[in-house]
């Protein structure tokens, strides 16, 4: 299913409701906290006056930059993690990890630079971005690292703003492990992201499979700005689990994409990292 976490974040600061846009975008009305954040497609069901990749709510403004090919390029290719991840072969769903605390922060911290090949570097999680920052390291999400926080599935939340289709196409081309993992890696995840994108597509169709048969080619938001059926289920049954293992999510990225959320959900940050080469 989807689960645009859906998943980990310095001091909370906005309030909105969960929306996005549809095909036929209208023109913006002033930004107020009844905004959401995210960039609506045909598939969203709401418009650019109730969604867009910008929150602005009293005092506070964060507007999602546009990260460009070579930004994309060189995160996959410029950029090598010095510990690979272990692979995830048990279903984490059986005995749920321990929730993480949001103001934990997880950040890049590059190792020496080389004259020719990729970079290496280690997740390291600090207790603030400041903490971060001052260690000579690059947040590059809120929440505790995990499975999906690497740079190169950075790249893949970057470059598609809507991974809800293509995720559950994985999910129903193929009932055998090895092949959903592969098409979620055709994807562009990592080994062990694809992994917990597979435990939580087995989780969600076991726990909200009639929800979301039900809700087969319905927008993601209803007119009132909230999930339909099925995207609610997995974000209540599937969520917390994915968030905590995977680290990464759209939101405490601070990347927008095609499910539009609160802006009290989202943390605002923007990406940068020193080039290598």
């Amino acid at each position: 299913m989807t689960l645009s976490r859906s998943v980990p974040l310095v001091a909370t600061w906005f309030a909105l409701a969960l929306l996005a846009c549809g095909a036929e975008a209208t023109t913006p009305t002033d930004d107020t906290c009844e905004v959401l954040f995210g960039r609506p497609n045909a598939r969203t069901g709401l418009d650019a006056s109730r969604c867009r990749p910008s929150c602005t709510c009293g005092d506070r403004h964060f507007e999602a930059p546009t990260y460009d090919a070579s930004f994309l390029a060189a995160l996959t290719d410029d950029w090598v993690l010095a510990k690979p991840l272990a692979r995830i072969d048990t279903d984490p769903y059986v005995e749920p990890p321990a929730e993480e605390d949001d103001d934990t922060v997880c950040a890049v911290l590059p190792g020496p630079a080389t004259a020719a090949g990729p970079r290496s570097y280690e997740l390291v999680d600090f207790p603030s971005e400041a903490t971060a920052r001052a260690a000579g390291a690059h947040p590059t999400h809120f929440g505790r690292c995990g499975v999906c926080s690497t740079l190169a599935n950075l790249a893949v939340y970057v470059r598609e703003d809507d991974l809800t289709e293509p995720v559950r196409a994985c999910g129903l081309s193929s009932k055998e492990r090895t092949a959903h993992v592969a098409c979620l890696e055709a994807l562009g995840f990592e080994g062990p992201c694809a992994d917990i994108w597979y435990w939580n597509t087995l989780h969600t169709k076991a726990v909200c499979l009639a929800p979301c048969l039900a809700a087969l080619g319905q927008p993601y938001h209803a007119e009132d700005g909230s999930l339909n059926d099925c995207l609610a289920c997995d974000e209540r049954e599937s969520g917390p689990v994915f968030k905590t293992v995977a680290g990464r999510t759209r939101r405490n990225s601070g990347l927008p994409n095609a499910m539009c959320r609160p802006c009290d959900e989202v943390r605002p940050l923007v990406h940068a990292y020193p080039r290598t080469r």
